[in-house]
């Protein structure tokens, strides 16, 4: 028996996540994973690498949970929000029995963590203004233990509808766990769903400090739920998620100075994005600039392959959107550095 045929059949027919890295490309503007663009600066306060971590840092949840508004029972860290979302997988769904719903377009780690661990993949397309279609998803959660939503929404941008989230929670208590995922909310705080949780027994909010707090190297996310959903997944979560210096870092962080950092980053991010959606829009070969709440745009253009082509050998590399279901044409740009914002736009003006 080949090593192939030694393998799980369904990890044997997998189409691994095409994360920005994988994709790869050759560059000086990277502007495809959403990350912050400049580099941030931090010195390890910890030595005592001969010893294991904390399976659960202190410090961290405890910092964490103040800056939520939760209490610390109600936080489990993990090696960034995408660890999460396999482990409330691995803690609710019998693999070949339960199903797991998420409405494309939308993040592409719903499927293939679902794909990974042989757990019914279910979707219901969004609607034209990519909001939830609540119908269709009523109509198809038999055998549904985990609904995803994702608010802001990667790849479009958009917020979804705070009382369609409310209806889904109602639709699905007792029957499934709706997962709302926070990945970009510190770019719009007030839309957060965190104060829910009290009301809500079966909502669970993912977190990470890969975005605003600028630390995507650090694979560093949260989970965030009921004390009894993270007592769960304490009992599936690696013995040592976190390493030393990541849980070092992350506290450094989530200090009040972190904080206050992060919060000036993100109002520059902003204001940057704004205006980079109205030179986007001047662009002639743009046809449509989508508004977003995050470090990132979605935009269409009269031909999407060509341009994205067209600014990958000039070293720009965007994140090509194509693919996703109601996505012809359209690429998607992080919020970069005011010089590689306008590299984009100088190429697009003279496409």
């Amino acid at each position: 028996m080949s090593i192939e045929q030694l393998a799980r059949d369904n990890v044997r027919k997998l189409t691994p996540y095409q994360s920005a890295r994988r994709i790869g490309g050759n560059g000086d503007v990277w502007l495809n994973a959403n990350e912050y663009p400049e580099a941030t600066s931090y010195q390890l306060t910890e030595q005592n690498l001969n010893r294991y971590p904390e399976c659960q840092p202190v410090q961290v949840i405890q910092r964490y949970a103040t800056y939520a508004g939760v209490k610390p029972e109600q936080v489990i860290v993990s090696r960034g929000a995408d660890e999460g979302i396999e482990l409330l997988m691995r803690a609710f769904c019998e693999p070949g029995k339960d199903a797991v719903l998420y409405c494309p377009p939308t993040y592409g780690m719903y499927s293939v963590s679902a794909e990974t661990l042989g757990v019914e993949r279910r979707t219901v397309a969004s609607k034209a203004d990519w909001q939830l279609d609540l119908p269709a998803i009523d109509a198809a959660l038999a055998g549904v233990k985990l609904v995803y939503v994702c608010s802001p929404n990667n790849p479009t941008g958009n917020l979804i509808n705070p009382d369609d989230i409310r209806e889904l929670l109602a639709m699905t208590a007792g029957r499934a766990l709706v997962v709302v995922d926070e990945a970009y909310i510190e770019f719009c705080p007030e839309a957060s769903v965190v104060s829910w949780l009290s009301q809500y027994p079966n909502l669970v909010v993912l977190r990470t400090l890969s975005k605003a707090f600028a630390l995507a190297g650090l694979r560093c996310g949260f989970t965030l739920a009921s004390e009894q959903i993270i007592n769960l997944l304490l009992k599936v979560i690696a013995p040592y998620p976190l390493s030393t210096p990541v849980a070092d870092i992350a506290a450094q962080a989530l200090s009040e100075t972190g904080i206050s950092t992060m919060r000036k980053r993100v109002a520059e991010l902003n204001a940057r994005r704004d205006q980079l959606k109205l030179t986007l829009a001047e662009c002639a070969c743009i046809t449509q600039v989508y508004p977003s709440e995050t470090n990132y745009l979605l935009f269409n253009l009269t031909d999407s392959e060509k341009a994205f082509k067209a600014l990958w050998d000039k070293g720009i590399i965007l994140r090509d959107q194509n693919k996703q279901p109601g996505l012809k044409g359209c690429l998607r740009i992080s919020i970069g550095t005011q010089r590689e914002c306008d590299a984009v736009t100088d190429a697009l003006k003279n496409f």
